[in-house]
């Protein structure tokens, strides 16, 4: 992209972020970008990052902090700088790698238009080239480059979808790029019309009262798709696809049911939901587990997850929980107010509060243990402790997840 741009005579600067995560190696790129921006006769912009430090502040993964302080320190730079925007090389194969990973995780339409080429002051302008393109181009013009060697690991979903699973489509489908290409413009002009309806759809049934945002449940049953307006609907709220699901699934239970999104609650209150946010220390403390997952880092524990085909458990401090009642994505809080599960082996729920005295939990200690609740609000597993009887592994049971948790050293 650099090359290009001095080819055409643009007034640029080269940024580096040295994310200081694998050794050597991070101190190789950065030289190697500092001596091209000095070939190119381009300003050079770097900064080193503390990247794992920041993803414990702010229990993120590693990627997602990467990613934040990144794009954070891009647009200071660019105002800084006086720069017009913020140059991107995402390429048609990256595009093409969000759309699958949307599409694993659970998405609206929003998720199938892959990467914008333009975004507030980011701009992508290599999207009309594929990876094979600019490989190409590469050797022509003999460029050289360095590479990240975790590109060619599977640690990362992404990586595992670049890897593993766009291999398979190609030997399907010699030109996917193009495909699809051509879908994620389909579906951009889709997505602008389901937009324009949810608007028109969010100023009529869409009302504030001085209980929180609400939504008659009448309205949503009028709704046509009903599943798709909803999930629009509620997604400013950062409610997944699965956890709308779910509340429409709910609509006839008792008053009081509610459902959580690391934002905002949806609580059955008679013939209406009530949407209210989460108290900000609240929202803060929750952290999310998509199917995807493996390793999640929390204050004070690491916690595991793996999956097994059967119906196996053990006593063994772990968790063993029935896969096919999960609704993710699951979130992992600490205790609050009101918390009740059915403890193993009960058919009635506890409060948890009572759960944990009768345990002999001391008291600086019950804010430290983790919850794990289902993307309905139950809770799941008091980590470490005892797990709710009605996700327990069964005879029918066939897929189990398991969960662990181990103290930080």
């Amino acid at each position: 992209m650099v090359h290009l741009f001095k080819q055409a005579g643009f007034d640029f600067g080269i940024a580096h972020c040295n994310f200081q995560l694998r050794a050597d190696e991070s101190q190789r790129d950065e030289a190697f970008v500092k001596l091209l921006a000095a070939t190119l006769e381009v300003p050079f912009h770097v900064t080193h990052f503390d990247t794992k430090a920041y993803a414990k502040a702010h229990r993120s993964s590693t990627q997602m902090a990467a990613r934040d302080l990144r794009y954070q320190w891009f647009e200071q730079i660019r105002e800084q700088e006086g720069y017009a925007a913020i140059a991107l090389a995402h390429h048609q194969n990256d595009a093409i790698e969000t759309m699958l990973i949307n599409l694993t995780r659970g998405t609206g339409i929003s998720g199938l238009h892959g990467i914008a080429p333009k975004r507030g002051q980011l701009i992508r302008p290599l999207l009309f080239l594929n990876r094979e393109d600019i490989e190409a181009l590469i050797q022509r013009e003999q460029i050289n480059y360095v590479e990240d060697s975790s590109n060619g690991t599977d640690h990362y979903a992404r990586n595992k979808i670049r890897l593993h699973v766009i291999p398979q489509l190609k030997a399907i489908n010699p030109s996917l790029e193009r495909t699809f290409a051509q879908n994620i413009q389909r579906f951009q002009e889709a997505e602008a019309i389901i937009q324009q309806t949810v608007a028109d759809l969010r100023n009529r049934i869409l009302k504030e009262s001085p209980a929180g945002q609400t939504l008659q449940i009448e309205a949503i049953r009028a709704l046509n798709p009903q599943s798709l307006l909803c999930y629009e609907l509620l997604k400013p709220f950062n409610f997944t696809e699965s956890l709308v699901g779910e509340i429409l699934n709910a609509q006839e239970r008792q008053s009081g049911t509610s459902f959580y999104s690391t934002t905002h609650r949806v609580t059955i209150d008679r013939q209406q939901l009530i949407i209210t946010p989460i108290a900000a220390a609240a929202a803060n403390n929750n952290c999310l587990i998509h199917p995807a997952d493996a390793q999640l880092e929390l204050p004070h524990h690491i916690l595991s997850i793996r999956y097994e085909q059967g119906n196996t458990f053990f006593k063994d401090g772990k968790a063993y929980v029935d896969y096919d009642l999960l609704i993710f994505p699951l979130v992992v809080r600490t205790r609050e107010a009101g918390d009740v599960f059915v403890p193993l082996g009960m058919k009635t729920h506890k409060k948890l509060s009572n759960f944990l005295v009768d345990e002999k939990v001391p008291l600086p200690e019950k804010d430290k243990i983790p919850l794990i609740l289902n993307g309905n609000g139950d809770i799941i597993w008091v980590g470490g402790m005892r797990q709710d009887n009605r996700y327990k592994v069964q005879a029918t049971t066939k897929k189990v997840a398991i969960f662990e948790l181990k103290l930080k050293q």
